[in-house]
């Protein structure tokens, strides 16, 4: 069955295959970037869950949710309420956001920024770097074997820190075997109905490696979400349509910070 997300991969690949860059001249600028600051260190040893706010203009399914948000007012929002660290969609077509925006966010806090969008390639990651990511997103139902390890590994080579999103036990299996697998994100959006399952992250959460930092993503709506999620195990969440269409973000994301077992 088709999914939502055949559609931006598609569009993603047929990118990809028409990028005439050389990816080694890109390895090379990329790994001569300033440091990164840290995205996973800063998701573990907390006394509460750590929230990964979102920079999210629009959505495929919902349309517009913020259109004319401005990214580095958002991001010292997100600060000020005590976020850990940032998302930001680049995805300019399904998402609204762009490389502006994820530069626009970081240069106006000190919270380290994940790129949030559909990495299919190596200039992909090198292109994460480049724009000032400290984290790049590897989805696993989008790669096969062989991607996850060749993305993960080059993406560490060139000091990013990687978030492998998984949607079941059998994406979990993959990223073990072919990813480091220390950041997880259990997205709770189902990618055939595109409704929400709570209950696919309660269950993921305990067959996690002991390592792995734990982050649940999609369809955290408040404070009863982030209590559920933090007694399953989780260490983070990552949350953007909840804060963006919020009419406090601050308040709304403050919220979200429950005490930790």
């Amino acid at each position: 069955m088709s999914t939502y997300l055949d559609a931006i991969l598609a569009r993603h690949r047929a990118a990809a295959a028409s990028d005439g860059r050389r990816t080694d001249v890109l390895v090379a600028q990329a790994a001569a970037m300033p440091p990164t600051r840290g995205f996973r260190a800063a998701l573990r040893d907390r006394s509460e869950l750590a929230v990964i706010a979102e920079v999210k203009r629009r959505s495929p399914s919902k349309g517009d949710l913020f259109a004319d948000l401005d990214p580095a007012e958002l991001a010292r929002s997100y600060q000020s309420a005590g976020a850990s660290c940032m998302s930001v969609l680049t995805d300019a077509a399904s998402f609204g956001g762009s490389a502006d925006d994820l530069a626009a966010a970081r240069s106006a806090v000190d919270l380290p920024v994940l790129r949030k969008d559909f990495t299919v390639s190596a200039n992909d990651v090198c292109d994460a770097r480049l724009m000032g990511a400290d984290c790049v997103l590897l989805i696993v139902a989008a790669l096969d074997d062989g991607e996850l390890r060749e993305l993960s590994s080059l993406a560490a080579e060139i000091g990013l820190d990687v978030l492998i999103e998984v949607h079941d036990e059998a994406e979990l299996e993959r990223a073990v075997a072919h990813t480091a697998a220390d950041l997880v994100g259990v997205n709770q959006r189902d990618l055939v109905t595109f409704e929400v399952d709570q209950a696919r992250a309660v269950r993921m959460a305990s067959v996690m490696p002991v390592d792995t930092v734990r982050v649940a993503e999609s369809g955290v709506r408040g404070r009863s979400d982030a209590e559920m999620l933090a007694d399953a195990g989780y260490h983070a969440v990552l949350v953007g349509e909840h804060l963006v269409t919020s009419p406090d973000p601050v308040a709304a994301l403050a919220d979200l910070l429950v005490p930790l077992a």
